[in-house]
């Protein structure tokens, strides 16, 4: 490869977002694995997100190779299209279907708490838009980054939601459980003047100090859940992360970190 392409990846801020979205849906995999792993797969519908975390990273990998080497834009537009929207309408569903396993029969917090968890399907969602966002709305890269900023703080609405519904299990009985909360909290409230107010350089060097400390609330919480797995109640290792705390999850802080700060550089540069 030449020294050339290596310099135009550096600067091209789509490629890096379409590699972020790629390596959301092959991590997924793993996830949905554990999670559904639960019950056993119990319903054939349970199968469906694994599959496709398995099978679209193949198309979008085929769709980068389209793009960078074979010189062939129509076929990475088309590739990228299909797997966003699927990706979009999975995610959806995903939603329904995890209300549907007890909340619409109750209808109450309570049972919000103790069913699935509703807004993990999310993640489909927010990284089929993604995708279609860098094929819809790339000639304004200015744009193209606040959408990225946008989806970014859906993505942390999202897990304080998840943050709180989850430890309320237990009743947030280690004060450790907080901390998702708060940081998710403040990652709100800082992304979301971003988008009323016009914004500094200062601002925008707060906002990456404040992402940075999801970054370390992310890699604090995999050390708690992993600890509290290893000192689980069964002999097995993987019992005790799909039936106890599910070690990957607080990863989902230093991911969005990620894709903010790559919206967020690109503001700064333009």
């Amino acid at each position: 490869m030449s020294a050339e392409r290596f310099r135009r990846w550096a600067t091209d801020y789509v490629l890096w977002v379409e590699v972020f979205a790629l390596g959301n849906l092959t991590f997924l995999a793993l996830d949905i694995y554990i999670a559904h792993s639960e019950n056993g797969f119990l319903r054939w519908a349970e199968y469906v997100p694994l599959y496709f975390s398995l099978a679209a990273p193949l198309f979008l990998i085929a769709a980068l190779c389209a793009r960078e080497f074979w010189d062939m834009p129509r076929l990475w537009n088309v590739a990228g299209f299909a797997v966003g929207l699927v990706s979009i309408g999975l995610g959806l569903s995903g939603v329904i279907y995890h209300l549907d396993s007890q909340f619409f029969y109750e209808r109450t917090i309570r049972s919000l708490t103790y069913a699935a968890p509703f807004a993990a399907p999310l993640a489909y969602t927010g990284v089929g838009m993604l995708l279609l966002l860098d094929r819809l709305e790339t000639a304004d890269l200015a744009q193209w980054a606040r959408w990225v900023v946008f989806l970014s703080l859906g993505g942390f609405f999202g897990n304080l939601v998840l943050s709180l519904t989850d430890h309320a299990e237990n009743g947030f009985f280690r004060w450790t459980e907080w901390i998702p909360v708060a940081s998710s909290s403040l990652a709100v409230g800082f992304l979301t003047v971003f988008f009323f107010v016009p914004v500094a350089g200062r601002y925008l060097k707060a906002c990456a100090i404040v992402l940075l400390m999801q970054g370390a609330a992310g890699v604090a919480g995999f050390v708690f859940h992993a600890e509290a797995d290893l000192h689980g109640p069964s002999r097995s290792f993987f019992q005790n992360i799909v039936n106890g705390a599910p070690p990957f999850a607080p990863l989902l802080l230093p991911n969005l970190m990620v894709l903010s700060l790559i919206g967020l550089w690109v503001i700064r540069r333009r």
